[in-house]
């Protein structure tokens, strides 16, 4: 799979705390003899030491090479080891910031390319408002070949005095153009994002990019703000999210479904059933849930639990298919191991590893970058408001309206 180290941080479920060295790799036959439980790896050294015509890398470069050579022999490529610097920045990663303008760049139907400010972005405060349009970036007209993600990274860039970019857009309220220096900040980006859609006011959009600690939270704070705008039916978009933390991808799936199972954990020690508590957040209003192939992980989770428990329909590509949990474990000298612990089924007890979800409307990625998906997923729930009989209230606990 071509997914990179950074996105296989996101694909982990769980955060286990436990430091272990693995192999001791010593300069001396002599002084490493029997010490890290490898005599035959403790003798080629000494050979090497012996006998090997040009300078060996460090010691520390050895110690990494043969933990990678141990782990490669589990034929597993989510059980894997990060250096120091790596699993520093992946921290940073999963910790959601980024210096920017603090926008969400997304491609209409149209293949326009429309921008939605985080809340007190630098974006917000310079007045770019949901659905503007962007045009230029620093001058220069926007190509709508380009990639989405690389006009994202057009505007993000180190913060210090004088950083920033300057945007065009045409405005989404007023059709005006407005062009502004926008200047770079350090960006906490929300793992979940929100807004009514413009094609149907009586539709809420709901997109988790990753299952980090606060998505629970940020989820029920965007139903609540959508019930206050009397939104009649949801659109979950899991697309491009590769996975998270599995007991916040449990909540959120709960949060959806009120009884029953939301997955099961197949583990050394026996199968665990994750169930549905009492207190979910909206369990009534016609839902689509947005899928592609790099879907996985937590993601999967959710999307197997609707779909399911018929709670919600799949629409988008087939999912990534990744059904295993992974620990993390820091060791001492900041790197990090992680380990395959565990699999997970959806509540029928389908595996998901290397298979994924089909989705119940199955659309290929238009060529364009316009986003189809979601165009159906207003047409379908469009067709069930206009066919029920009355119409749904958004639930929202006491728990989430504290």
């Amino acid at each position: 799979m071509g997914i990179g180290i950074g996105v296989l941080m996101a694909l982990i479920f769980g955060a286990g705390f436990f430091a272990r060295d693995f192999i001791h790799l010593r300069d001396s036959v002599a002084a490493a003899a029997g010490d890290s439980g490898y005599p035959l790896l403790d003798e080629v050294q000494g050979l090497i030491d012996r006998h090997y015509l040009r300078e060996q890398p460090s010691f520390t470069q050895r110690e990494y090479a043969a933990i990678r050579g141990m782990l490669s022999s589990l034929n597993d490529r989510f059980t894997f080891f990060i250096e120091p610097p790596v699993a520093a920045s992946e921290s940073d990663a999963l910790a959601g910031t980024y210096g920017g303008i603090g926008v969400q760049v997304k491609r209409n139907e149209k293949g326009e390319i429309e921008l939605y400010p985080y809340k007190d972005s630098p974006a917000s405060k310079a007045g770019i408002v949901d659905g503007d349009l962007l045009r230029a970036i620093n001058g220069t007209p926007l190509d709508p070949n380009t990639a989405q993600d690389a006009i994202d990274q057009m505007m993000r860039g180190e913060v210090k005095d004088g950083s920033g970019v300057k945007v065009t857009v045409t405005h989404a309220t007023s059709g005006h153009d407005l062009t502004v220096f926008i200047p770079f900040a350090v960006i906490d980006v929300p793992s979940v994002t929100w807004r009514v859609l413009a094609e149907d006011s009586s539709i809420g959009y709901m997109q988790v990019s990753l299952f980090t600690g606060r998505t629970p939270d940020e989820l029920k704070t965007a139903v609540q703000d959508l019930s206050a705008k009397h939104v009649q039916a949801l659109v979950l978009d899991l697309r491009n999210n590769g996975g998270g933390l599995l007991q916040e991808s449990v909540e959120v799936a709960n949060e959806f479904i009120g009884s029953g199972p939301l997955a099961f954990e197949d583990a050394k020690d026996g199968e665990q059933a994750f169930n549905a508590q009492t207190d979910a957040l909206v369990t009534t209003l016609p839902l689509t849930v947005l899928v592609n192939d790099h879907t996985a992980s937590g993601a999967e989770l959710v999307a197997g639990a609707l779909q399911d428990d018929q709670r919600g329909i799949l629409i988008g590509q087939k999912t990534y298919g990744k059904g295993t949990v992974q620990q993390i474990y820091p060791l001492t000298d900041g790197s990090s191991l992680h380990i395959t612990a565990a699999a997970w089924l959806t509540p029928k007890h389908h595996a998901l590893d290397q298979v994924g979800l089909q989705p119940d409307i199955a659309l290929a990625p238009d060529a364009q970058g316009r986003d189809v998906e979601l165009g159906e997923a207003v047409r379908y729930l469009q067709q069930k408001l206009g066919s029920s009989e009355a119409t749904p209230e958004v639930t929202v606990t006491a728990e989430a309206a504290s």
